[in-house]
């Protein structure tokens, strides 16, 4: 698989609970449920369902493993403050997959400013895919290799087209919620998808690349 194949990997919504039959209700619902009935409880069950859907965005995000590990436990730790101080209709009215991203968002950019007042840090092809316990060797090498290239393809990306392209194809989460995620139209936010992936195609071939 290309880099840019893994990009274009289509997503599928709503995500189901492991196992779940067809028609079960989306995992949303059920942590939604979880949170209602009883916080603490709810908020784990908040963290087993999107922990990898965060990490995974906050890394292709930053392009660097430590700092997207930092990022997704500071969204967390965000998530669970702002959950103490909402109400039973609050919580009801959660999409928990979009929320969290928007979080996320707000982490990231804080400290995109931040970085842009000190010296950079590591080159962004040092943070690889996270490991699949369950993966041989020669295929844990080949995802180390391909998140590698990716992470920087996608850290030359402009801000909101990779925002917008992680989001889609990463967090996989459908245009209108980016578009309130990102808080822009829903046609910047197709906009933003559409070039941010013209340009990782463009990268990957004058890198050599294969499509």
């Amino acid at each position: 698989m290309t880099v840019t194949d893994e990009v274009l990997t289509p997503v599928t919504e709503p995500e189901l609970e492991p196992g779940a039959e067809p028609g079960a209700a989306p995992v949303g619902d059920a942590v939604v449920a979880a949170l209602a009935d009883d916080l603490d409880a709810g908020f784990a069950a908040l963290y087993e369902a999107y922990r990898g859907a965060v990490f995974s965005s906050a890394l292709r995000l930053c392009g660097r493993r430590a700092e997207a590990e930092d990022l997704a436990a500071e969204a967390f730790l965000r998530a669970y403050r702002a959950l103490c101080g909402y109400g039973p209709g609050r919580i009801a009215e959660l999409r928990p997959r979009a929320w969290l991203m928007t979080i996320l968002m707000n982490v990231w950019r804080n400290n995109l400013r931040t970085a842009a007042r000190r010296p950079a840090s590591g080159p962004l092809e040092e943070a690889p895919d996270p490991a699949d316990p369950g993966q041989d060797v020669e295929g844990a090498a080949a995802r180390h290799e391909t998140g590698r290239e990716l992470a920087g393809l996608l850290g030359e990306l402009p801000e909101a087209q990779r925002a917008a392209v992680v989001l889609r194809h990463v967090a996989d989460l459908p245009v209108a919620e980016i578009a309130t995620v990102l808080d822009v139209p829903v046609g910047t936010v197709k906009s933003h998808i559409s070039r941010g992936l013209a340009r990782l195609r463009t990268l990957h071939a004058t890198r050599g690349g294969t499509s």
